[in-house]
């Protein structure tokens, strides 16, 4: 299998293509969810291992999260509406040490969403495509990148931000000079500074009794040529959306729920657009549960493996084997253990689906050819050592950006 791995060859163009073309899931609207998050091959005892990052993971306190090296990856997938802890991988791409995240993941997403248009998923006068994101994310610059596509960016902020409201009517100044580009401010921890809201709604649910939702039209950051604006030619631009907080009673077990803010690019929201909105965006845990079943079911970081084009091609033969268990949820049956609670065929997990794919697969065609018999090399004569020292590697990026435009002024000569 590791010769497999670090000699064979994947077209994985092809892949992407086929998973984009597949029957996918939907909310009631007929609408396309998509959420991208990114899942760390940890790779902390792998030295001769290329390319690797120092990747964050969180600890099981609040001030316990590590930094550990190993390869991220950035996955985006199709949500499902309701409980769920199904989605569909349609793409993953891993970060490397020169990559800047925000600018792959823009690439990434507009070529998904060009191979969505291209298999016919979404055509015009459909509901824009809408994708989630967490607070990791810069947003707003996604969203002016992908502008020219038929999309709606939610995305987490954090709860200390501070925004510019929408700039007031010009007023008649016998001084004259040039009128005001940005409002008021908008700080997040400071109710006072918020004007009556645009949109307000209740609603009662299941798990976190009643959510009431605030929001906020043509809310947006006070943009400076830093971080991902450094190299912006001309004025740097108004990206307005709707600003949106969230507040439930109560979470599981009673827990307190700290209200949680979240920003979409979508400007003139209506009621069903906020609600649509936090919904959306409270599916987006189920990629959680994806990661968990690769990572501790499929053995999708399992391998060691010291190539990271080795670990790409596995990744895209997990991501094959999970398709393959979602396509087989309505053939499945439920094959549970005598301690476990009996669920309806269309409700099975993956775990339960792929229990039951044993009995499956015997009946379905096989594309691959028959095996050929081979045997095994002789490998290094006994006694011997390997004389060839492998080569180490440092954690982290390899490229230094500059963080303001005088000194990029002065990096340029």
């Amino acid at each position: 299998m590791y010769d497999g791995l670090n000699q064979g060859r994947l077209d994985t163009e092809r892949l992407r293509t086929l998973l984009a073309g597949l029957p996918l899931p939907r909310f009631p609207d007929g609408r396309l969810v998509l959420a991208v998050d990114v899942s760390p091959w940890l790779r902390s005892d792998a030295p001769c291992s290329p390319e690797r990052l120092f990747c964050h993971v969180y600890g099981r306190a609040k001030t316990a999260s590590q930094f550990i090296p190993g390869w991220p990856y950035s996955f985006v997938a199709v949500l499902e509406m309701g409980a769920t802890s199904w989605t569909q991988i349609l793409d993953a791409v891993r970060l490397g040490p020169a990559d800047d995240a925000t600018a792959v993941t823009a690439a990434q997403l507009r070529d998904l969403i060009e191979r969505l248009i291209t298999a016919r998923q979404w055509q015009p006068g459909e509901p824009d495509i809408v994708i989630v994101t967490d607070a990791g994310y810069d947003v707003t610059r996604l969203a002016w990148v992908l502008r020219d596509l038929p999309i709606e960016l939610i995305g987490r902020i954090r709860g200390d931000r501070v925004m510019r409201l929408p700039k007031p009517p010009r007023v008649y100044d016998p001084k004259g000079g040039r009128p005001p580009k940005h409002g008021p401010e908008f700080r997040f921890a400071k109710p006072e500074t918020w004007p009556e809201p645009a949109v307000t709604t209740r609603t009662a649910t299941t798990n976190y009794s009643k959510a009431v939702t605030q929001a906020w039209d043509r809310v947006h950051p006070r943009l400076t040529h830093r971080a991902a604006w450094l190299d912006h030619e001309g004025d740097l631009p108004l990206v307005e959306g709707t600003l949106i907080r969230l507040e439930v009673e109560h979470l599981s077990k009673g827990r307190e729920a700290p209200p949680v803010w979240l920003w979409s690019s979508k400007t003139g929201a209506t009621d069903a657009d906020v609600d649509r909105a936090w919904q959306a965006f409270l599916r987006r845990f189920d990629l959680e549960h994806t990661f968990r079943l690769f990572k501790q079911t499929l053995g999708w970081t399992r391998p060691r493996l010291r190539e990271p084009e080795a670990a790409d091609r596995w990744t895209w033969l997990i991501i094959a084997a999970y398709t393959q268990l979602r396509l087989a949820r309505p053939l499945a049956r439920d094959l549970r253990h005598p301690w476990e609670k009996p669920t309806a065929p269309g409700r099975l997990t993956p775990a339960r689906v792929r229990r039951t794919f044993r009995n499956l697969r015997q009946h379905m065609p096989c594309p691959a050819r028959a095996p050929k018999p081979h045997r095994p090399g002789p490998g290094r004569p006994p006694g011997t050592r390997n004389r060839s020292r492998a080569p180490r590697y440092d954690v982290g990026k390899t490229v230094r950006r500059e963080k303001t435009l005088i000194a990029l002024q002065r990096s340029k000569g």
